[in-house]
């Protein structure tokens, strides 16, 4: 075991992944996957049984198939989310569904995997979730102040920017509004980025939309 691994699987090793899927082929090999990481695994072939197992233990990172008997992926995907304990949730599709995954990302899924599933992608994903501890205010339509654990490194000035983007505003528009140059915008957006890991608009979007 080199110390990398090592390392990781002492990080987690007291960190519960809770596995949801009808196809139990896919539920061994994701515990097998999230073991060897360190993590202790539980999982369910039916949405009741993930349910129970909320109860007893909320886990600290869920995977769950969209398709469940009984309540859909969305549902037990909401349950997760109205514990809040801050658990990343990482949806899986059997076959592209864009609707589904928008409609998850918006109730603050971390990410949608579509199978066959990239097991490397899927460890990256929970590792950089659990790496994030960012907490924002619900986004309202509107958009709430952006209130934020991990953001707390932000500039009042950077936050206030950070608001307009998420609001869609370009860089002109939100310029226009904070009474500052598109240039300065820009400026303020890169750092923005770099403080919160994201590599583009999108990515600043979801990291936002995810929290």
């Amino acid at each position: 075991m080199n110390t990398h691994s090592y390392y990781h699987a002492f990080l987690n090793r007291d960190r519960l992944v809770h596995i949801a899927d009808p196809d139990p082929g896919t539920c061994e090999a994701l515990s097998v996957l999230f073991r060897l990481e360190g993590f202790q695994t539980v999982f369910s072939l039916d949405a009741a049984q993930f349910i129970a197992g909320l109860e007893r233990r909320p886990p600290d990172v869920a995977v769950i198939n969209f398709v469940q008997s009984g309540e859909s992926g969305l549902a037990l995907l909401r349950r997760v989310k109205a514990l809040r304990t801050g658990a990343p949730v990482v949806m899986l599709a059997n076959e592209p569904q864009v609707e589904a995954a928008v409609a998850a990302m918006k109730m603050g899924a971390t990410d949608v995997l579509i199978k066959p599933i990239d097991s490397e992608l899927l460890l990256t994903v929970v590792r950089d979730a659990l790496r994030k501890d960012i907490h924002l205010g619900a986004m309202q339509a509107g958009g709430r102040p952006v209130e934020v654990r991990g953001f707390s490194q932000l500039t009042p000035r950077e936050r206030e920017v950070l608001q307009l983007i998420t609001n869609g505003q370009s860089n002109k528009e939100a310029g226009r509004e904070l009474g500052i140059s598109p240039r300065t915008i820009e400026v303020h957006r890169a750092r923005v980025m770099e403080k919160l890991g994201a590599r583009n608009t999108a990515d600043l979007m979801r990291i936002v939309l995810t929290s």
